[in-house]
């Protein structure tokens, strides 16, 4: 089972100072942070921010790729999370055949961003990290950084390279 994800924000760990996607359920209950490199943060940064590049960056031109290729993204997926690594699917339809593509979260996030697909996360790789649930309506960027203060990026599954 899946639950529909949308992207909260983007900060950098205060202890770390390594980049976090922060997802949020479509629900708001709950935050799960995806610590991320430095180039994959910057290219869901730009487009998050509706920046055009000069020149195409990687997830355009993956983007393009598959527009001449007639594939459409229906969806990513974080589908796993394995030795405090997570993984991702990228759903395509090519012509009316599915495919699915695996990808670090971040590449799928970036290209998902780009082609208006929507972003899931199985019950298993929420079940099995450390994200929070939220009791209240909204939850500041104060808040994200006290809980964050308070775990290890080994408690979360921090993304590895």
């Amino acid at each position: 089972m899946e639950r529909e994800f949308k992207i909260k924000g983007l900060m950098m760990d205060p202890i770390t100072s390594s980049p976090i996607v922060i997802l949020q359920d479509v629900e708001k209950n709950t935050l799960l942070p995806i610590w991320v490199g430095i180039f994959e943060a910057n290219a869901i940064a730009l487009q998050i921010e509706r920046i055009d590049t000069p020149r195409p960056m990687t997830h355009d031109l993956l983007k393009n790729v598959l527009l001449h290729l007639n594939a459409q993204v229906l969806k990513i997926v974080v589908s796993e999370l394995r030795e405090n690594t997570f993984f991702a699917v990228i759903h395509l339809d090519m012509d009316g055949d599915p495919m699915f593509i695996d990808s670090r979260p971040s590449d799928a996030i970036a290209l998902a961003l780009r082609t208006d697909a929507p972003i899931y996360v199985t019950e298993e790789v929420i079940n099995n990290s450390r994200n929070i649930t939220l009791e209240r309506e909204s939850l500041d960027s104060d808040d994200i950084k006290k809980w964050l203060e308070n775990v290890s990026p080994d408690d979360l599954g921090k993304y590895k390279m």
